[in-house]
């Protein structure tokens, strides 16, 4: 039996001919709709920041044996309230728990807390969670306990902030580097373009942003650059080929040529992607959601921005005739 002949790659289009730049005006135009909204979001609606942004208790643990995560972020959840992080990290055995900053006040309320500011409250959550876990699993051991002040927080964010945007600089650079300053300015354009509209996502579905959201980020930032690179190559083979050709008609070549692999690519990440987002448990949900969101969008915007947008930087042709 030939297998192959089940291959769904088969039931792919291997040569198109979309007309993805007369489409241009109406991809910025979404594209616009899109920045703006995310833009009114995040200061509108903000942003639910996690633990590690709004400043908590971080505490380590080990277990005899491989840690039943489950039970343990049933055991915290049930001790204290507010916003619980349970994960795993380095061996089976360890196990990383966040709580949240919770307001004096939420801590008095319980029987016999009276705590006077935020670090008593802190200190507090740290009783809770000893006794609960003791109590439920006698052989657990606790190798740090700590608490996340706000101004640690700050610093995470504005960390955070800076890698995201000096990972962009250093995109452009190396497009500038590699091609002509109107390709750096359209690939530029079109990573910011996948980040705002990513960070607009998490304003409006108000999935925590955390660290792993800014490490989700910065890959989106990779994935979506590969996938630009790749059409701005075949564009220079094109315009290399083509030397009578409008540049209009040059660009729709090389987006098609590579239209299946795109598709390939991003369907396959998808898929891994989604099977993370559904079985990963909370602790990396919001990771796998902004990947599935950041690659979606990165895939459109390779295709509708990042191409179109060079009948705007107005490309020269003749950057083609250079070698690497």
């Amino acid at each position: 039996m030939n297998l192959s002949s089940f291959a769904l790659v088969r039931f792919l289009p291997v040569e198109t001919n979309f007309g993805f730049i007369r489409m241009r005006v109406g991809a910025f135009v979404l594209s616009l709709f899109m920045v703006l909204g995310s833009v009114t979001a995040f200061f509108t609606m903000g942003l639910n920041l996690g633990i590690d942004f709004r400043g908590g208790t971080a505490i380590e643990i080990s277990t005899q044996g491989p840690a039943d995560i489950a039970l343990i972020r049933e055991v915290v959840t049930a001790a204290v309230p507010g916003d619980v992080q349970v994960q795993g990290f380095g061996t089976e055995e360890d196990v990383l728990i966040r709580v949240g900053e919770i307001d004096p006040e939420v801590i008095n309320a319980l029987e016999g807390f009276d705590a006077l500011d935020a670090a008593q409250a802190q200190q507090a959550v740290q009783q809770l969670v000893r006794g609960a876990l003791v109590e439920a699993i006698p052989d657990v051991s606790f190798e740090r306990m700590e608490v996340i002040s706000p101004q640690v927080s700050d610093e995470l964010r504005v960390a955070g902030a800076t890698a995201v945007l000096v990972s962009l600089f250093l995109m452009l650079v190396y497009i500038w580097l590699r091609f002509e300053w109107q390709y750096s300015v359209g690939a530029v354009l079109a990573l910011a373009h996948d980040v705002i509209i990513t960070i607009g996502f998490f304003s409006v579905t108000q999935l925590q942003f955390n660290l792993p959201t800014i490490a989700a980020i910065l890959t989106i930032v990779g994935y979506s650059m590969n996938d630009t690179v790749v059409i701005y190559d075949r564009i220079r083979e094109m315009f290399r080929k083509y030397k009578s050709l409008p540049t209009a008609e040059v660009l729709d070549l090389a987006i098609n040529a590579t239209l299946s692999r795109t598709i390939l690519t991003s369907g396959t990440t998808l898929v891994a992607l989604i099977a993370m987002a559904v079985m990963g448990g909370p602790a990396l949900e919001g990771f796998a959601m902004a990947l599935i969101w950041g690659v979606a969008i990165g895939t459109y915007s390779s295709i509708f921005v990042a191409a179109p947008l060079l009948t705007v930087t107005g490309v020269r042709r003749d950057a083609g005739d250079r070698e690497d």
